[in-house]
């Protein structure tokens, strides 16, 4: 179980890759400011940016697109072991590009975008790496979605998050898988059916955040939470994400039954064997950060 909750993921990783490989030679071309996202990694940490600031990073095709390959590029690799996504300027996303959605795109276009960008939500939940939101401004519509459907939301005082698709002629049923999902169902539906914005405290009360922090404290803390991430094991924080995420669609009886068997599988891990000597023997664990077994 242990090895297939590692790798449940390969066949989206590889369609996604397939596609991948038709349009990330259009960014290449791009100067860096020209790029709808920035990808930059150091240290296990992978910042990805959100470059659009003028159209407040609103979350077109090509943005959906460059963000999928970020995400993707070497996502089996060790020297990953978390993700961070940002923005520039005060918006953190204001959703899709409504320009995009248009009868004059057509309907083929319209479901490249939903699909495109339901892709994108997955593939954060989906990957073996922790995925952190680091939000200072406001994230509306599918913004909002993209917090949600990350693992972790650092945000500040001042940022707000809606879903305000209604107010358009458009509800907001694809955010609303996520949002829902995160928050108590009275709460979502408030927001969706009203699309008023709520603050940071009451999206942390709420639990569509993980935290909220002052402006100036937000780099600070969001990367020590990555960088506390990173001090663990890859396979075993990859394991227990994907188990995590199992065990939440099932029915508790059914949750104590996977997870009482991934605890075992993990156990056998080399890793998971290496952090229990190194607690006994009171030193330092050495990761080996492979998904190794120590026994059957």
């Amino acid at each position: 179980m242990a090895r297939s909750l590692l790798f449940r993921a390969a066949g989206v990783f590889q369609l996604s890759r397939t596609k991948l490989g038709t349009n990330m030679s259009r960014f290449y071309c791009q100067t860096e400011s020209e790029l709808p996202t920035i990808s930059r990694q150091s240290d296990g940490i992978r910042r990805i940016i959100l470059n659009n600031p003028r159209k407040r990073n609103a979350l077109s095709l090509s943005m959906l697109e460059s963000l999928r390959e970020n995400i993707l590029t070497d996502v089996d690799s060790d020297d990953l072991r978390v993700i961070i996504i940002s923005a520039k300027g005060p918006v953190f996303s204001s959703g899709h590009d409504l320009k995009e959605l248009t009868s004059a795109q057509g309907r083929e276009y319209h479901t490249q975008v939903f699909h495109t960008c339901t892709e994108v939500m997955t593939l954060i939940q989906d990957i073996p790496v922790p995925v952190i939101a680091m939000v200072n401004g406001v994230a509306t519509a599918a913004g909002c979605q993209l917090v949600a459907s990350c693992d972790i939301a650092v945000v500040t005082e001042k940022s707000t998050f809606a879903t305000p698709g209604v107010n358009v002629g458009l509800f907001c049923s694809t955010p609303a898988v996520a949002i829902g999902r995160a928050v108590p169902r009275k709460v979502a539906m408030e927001m969706l059916f009203t699309g008023t914005p709520i603050s940071a405290h009451d999206a942390l009360l709420h639990g569509l955040v993980s935290k909220v922090v002052p402006e100036e404290r937000l780099e600070e803390e969001t990367l020590a939470i990555a960088r506390r991430v990173c001090e663990a094991s890859r396979p075993v924080v990859a394991l227990g994400k994907a188990t995590f995420q199992r065990q939440m669609a099932q029915g508790r009886d059914a949750a104590y039954a996977t997870t009482s068997k991934v605890m075992v599988d993990n156990l056998a891990l080399r890793d998971g064997q290496e952090g229990i000597r190194a607690f006994i023997e009171k030193r330092k664990p050495e990761w080996s950060h492979r998904a190794e077994k120590a026994h059957d």
